[in-house]
């Protein structure tokens, strides 16, 4: 799947806002999200009445059984459109694989196509009580009968495999993937609307931790948060007339598993096959490079995706990522760093499903990183999910 359509700068993102990132909100999601949409909406120099397509993924990525309930631990963007008093032109939400490209390329096709004029696109994460991927079940039914029972369940183990066949592959340490984890406490602990805000962790923290599925600890997940981002796009000739400088989309590209496995199976080699055909898409929609691309900002819901990432954009070659990662060249305050985690990403910030990937090109692009803000910044990447399970959309800061 990719953008087959080719945005080509034709559509902007014009303003922004984001909710402090809590383990529990002292209000509704639903309020949150209002809210931080008001404020987005605000940013962007617009009234809520300009407003007239919506568009998120109403996703909870829990592999419990909590209840999807709209308004409280799920927001669709009709339910956010009815909230804020709008009957809007167009609204969607997103159902596939990568969930906050793919609410981003709902609002560009819409736009570009004229259904609406200023877009919402919004992601609302919530932390329900109790753990976060419980599940009650006493019996398992068809494919997962094979795996449930023997304890492969949810996204810990599923990781923990597809790492380990990393790991024995290519040698990757613990070592290697402390300096990551380190890179993204950092940089998240500068971060105002982090939930690491202030909290840096050192190296031998990292190695200390726990065990929860061998090689993954506790520090190579992001940590579930209450939160919410909201973004406006519009025409790149509408943004023109708004107060801030507008960050353009240049193309996308999407992935999805093209062999039959059983729930939870990620070889590695399928993600890498998927991977590297997501990036050859991804350069055709876009027009650049690899080498043109200034701000990669590679998801890290779990650690190891980074790696994945780095080599199937080919940052690296195969089986190189953990090894830049030990010589710390993955520091984006380094001369000669590749600024993968300058946004903090998901494990510097809380779990916000590639917000802060995409936050973090808008503000490097658009001049508003304030203190943070790095030099010679003109084309970011920013990625969401496995990159045989996901998106990546290519930004940059004139049109293309």
């Amino acid at each position: 799947m990719s953008g087959r359509l080719r945005a080509g700068g034709n559509v902007a993102i014009v303003g922004f806002a984001h909710s402090k990132a809590v383990r529990h909100a002292d209000t509704t999601l639903g309020a949150l999200c209002v809210e931080t949409a008001k404020a987005a909406i605000h940013d962007a120099g617009l009234q809520v009445s300009d407003i007239d397509g919506f568009v998120g993924s109403s996703l909870l990525p829990s592999g419990g059984a909590h209840v999807a309930e709209d308004g409280i631990s799920v927001i669709t963007p009709n339910w956010l459109a009815a909230n804020l008093g709008v009957d809007p032109s167009y609204a969607s939400g997103f159902q596939g694989f990568g969930q906050l490209p793919g609410s981003v390329t709902l609002g560009i096709n819409a736009l570009s196509a004229g259904g609406c004029d200023y877009v919402l696109v919004h992601r609302a994460l919530h932390n329900p009580p109790g753990r976060y991927h419980e599940n009650p079940m006493t019996h398992a039914g068809g494919s997962q009968q094979w795996t449930v029972p023997q304890g492969y369940f949810g996204p810990l183990v599923m990781i923990a495999m597809l790492y380990n066949e990393y790991v024995q592959r290519y040698g990757a340490t613990r070592e290697a993937m402390a300096k990551l984890i380190v890179e993204a406490r950092r940089q998240g602990s500068r971060i105002p609307w982090s939930y690491w805000s202030g909290k840096p962790l050192s190296e031998a923290e990292y190695l200390d931790a726990p065990m929860i599925n061998d090689p993954i600890c506790r520090f190579d997940c992001d940590i579930p948060v209450d939160g919410v981002a909201t973004f406006v796009l519009t025409t790149s000739e509408r943004a023109k007339d708004l107060p801030n400088k507008p960050v353009y989309v240049a193309g996308y590209a999407f992935g999805a598993p093209t062999r039959a496995r059983l729930p939870l199976h990620w070889p590695l080699d399928d993600v890498m096959e998927v991977g590297t055909a997501l990036a050859s898409r991804l350069w055709a929609s876009s027009g650049v490079s690899v080498d043109e691309i200034d701000l990669p900002q590679l998801y890290d819901g779990f650690s190891p995706f980074l790696y994945l990432w780095a080599e199937v954009l080919s940052l690296c070659g195969p089986g190189e990522a953990h090894e830049l990662a030990l010589a710390g060249r993955f520091d984006a305050d380094r001369p000669d760093g590749i600024p993968i985690l300058s946004g903090g990403g998901a494990i510097g910030n809380g779990r916000m499903h590639g917000v802060p990937q995409m936050l973090e090109c808008y503000l490097q692009l658009s001049g508003r990183a304030g203190e943070r803000q790095r030099e010679n910044v003109h084309v970011g990447l920013a990625c969401h999910s496995s990159p045989h399970f996901g998106g990546a959309i290519v930004y940059t800061d004139e049109p293309r």
